[in-house]
């Protein structure tokens, strides 16, 4: 009798965790939707966090080396980046084979269970439509502040109403995140500006390529704070800037994907970072089944912008 007992309290409990399991998930798509961002707590396990913590520490002991070449560099918001300025804000490719055992932490944790389902929640799509798209850190630099400018990363900050309104409309095939190993209190965003254009206020603050002085300033703006292990998804169509401050010690995994069933006009804004690297047979030979999966999306999502003959172009510029 008490083992029937244990075996019904047992299947409650998992159908009550399952249960709450479901909710967040449909909360989470809720503020999303609503908000145009959202914060989710846990999506790395306990023994992950050092690891990740270890590996960040890796390549950005590479990166401030000069070593890897491949970075955000203090001066250059936008890609194509390079290598004038020595001090960086940023490591792209991390996931990139050349980066060694750090680069197999980070394909680990990029398909992992807890993130593979929030991502797939945010975009109602299955876990067999998931396209792998960028994986990079953003860092903080060493020699001085600055401020990055008031964007969407892929409407030009002089798109008329018009332009703004049906770019705005478009961009539902993917979704990016910020995951943070320490305490970070870089992004500030306007929430529900994913669904509108900018009023008049908001416009005059960001149609120019200048940084902002504070923030706040902008209309509707708010302050995002990450606890280390906390992510924020985000539209990255939403307005948003970013501060960073040299004296604050910042990993914060920055990453998107994508729905390949709906992903075509992403293509400028994520191409544009240079994946011909994901080609390379020992890339894939490191990714489990599921990774594996994403990179085939990718690579004909990549095929299909080659074969059309366009010229790839960036989003933005400076």
């Amino acid at each position: 009798m008490m083992d029937l007992l244990k075996l019904a309290s047992d299947h409650s409990c998992r159908r009550a965790s399952s249960q709450a399991h479901k909710f967040l998930m449909q909360s989470i798509k809720s503020t999303y939707d609503d908000q145009g961002y959202v914060v989710v707590p846990s999506l790395i396990s306990h023994p992950d966090f050092a690891i990740l913590q270890s590996a960040c520490e890796d390549v950005i002991n590479r990166t401030r080396e000069g070593t890897w070449p491949h970075r955000r560099t203090v001066g250059k918001q936008f890609p194509p980046y390079d290598s004038k300025n020595p001090d960086s804000w940023g490591v792209q490719h991390i996931m990139h084979p050349d980066l060694g055992a750090s680069a197999e932490i980070f394909k680990k944790w990029y398909t992992s269970d807890g993130l593979v389902k929030a991502v797939c929640e945010l975009l109602q799509c299955k876990e067999q439509d998931l396209q792998m798209e960028l994986f990079n850190l953003l860092i903080n630099p060493i020699s001085h502040s600055f401020a990055l400018r008031w964007h969407r990363d892929d409407i030009r900050e002089n798109a008329t109403e018009d332009e703004e309104r049906e770019c705005l409309g478009k961009w539902q095939s993917g979704v990016q995140w910020n995951t943070a190993l320490y305490e970070d209190s870089c992004l500030y965003i306007v929430p529900q500006s994913h669904r509108f254009p900018r009023n008049e206020g908001q416009r005059a603050l960001s149609s120019t390529q200048e940084a902002p002085t504070d923030p706040l300033d902008m209309p509707g703006a708010i302050r995002l704070t990450l606890n280390p292990g906390e992510t924020v998804f985000y539209n990255s169509n939403i307005l948003h800037c970013a501060t960073y401050d040299c004296s604050a010690k910042r990993a914060t995994l920055h990453a998107t994907m994508g729905d390949s069933r709906r992903g075509q006009e992403r293509a400028r804004n994520i191409l544009q970072h240079g994946l011909t690297w994901m080609k390379e047979d020992r890339f894939k030979a490191g990714l489990n089944e599921r990774g594996v999966s994403m990179l085939n999306k990718v690579l004909d999502f990549q095929r299909r912008v080659e074969e059309s003959g366009e010229a790839l172009k960036f989003s933005l510029d400076g």
